[in-house]
């Protein structure tokens, strides 16, 4: 099992910059392939970003490329999304999620083994 625990989701001002953290434990946090997703109000769960065991694979979703940042310690057994240059369609509930490996399968919440129980980002205008 692996638990994950989201933070730092607030409100924020189109423009502006957060940093989402993703703590875990349990399992051996390098073993797994993680990933950001997001949720919108009346909308489907959405890939963001996803970032292989030592950081050396990463795929972003277009809508977030050059704005969102995924790193991860797996010293600290921490993910994190730094996210800049908001804007209001960025707002929903982010969460992260793990897999045990990278590949094709990294943008379909469902091939996800764990899931965190998400922070709020809400972007004003």
């Amino acid at each position: 099992q692996v638990q994950l625990v989201e933070s730092g989701g607030e409100l924020v001002q189109a423009g502006g910059s957060l940093r989402l953290s993703c703590a875990a434990s349990g399992r051996t946090f390098s073993d797994y392939a993680m990933g950001w997703f997001r949720q919108a109000p009346g909308k489907e769960r959405e890939f963001v970003v996803a970032i292989n065991w030592n950081g050396g694979r990463i795929n972003y979703a277009d809508s977030v490329k050059g704005r969102f940042t995924i790193s991860r310690d797996n010293a600290k057994n921490t993910l994190y999304l730094q996210m800049n240059n908001l804007k209001p369609e960025d707002t929903a509930v982010y969460y992260c999620a793990a897999k045990q490996n990278y590949n094709s399968d990294i943008y379909y919440p469902a091939r996800y083994d764990y899931w965190g129980q998400g922070t709020q980002v809400t972007v004003s205008l």
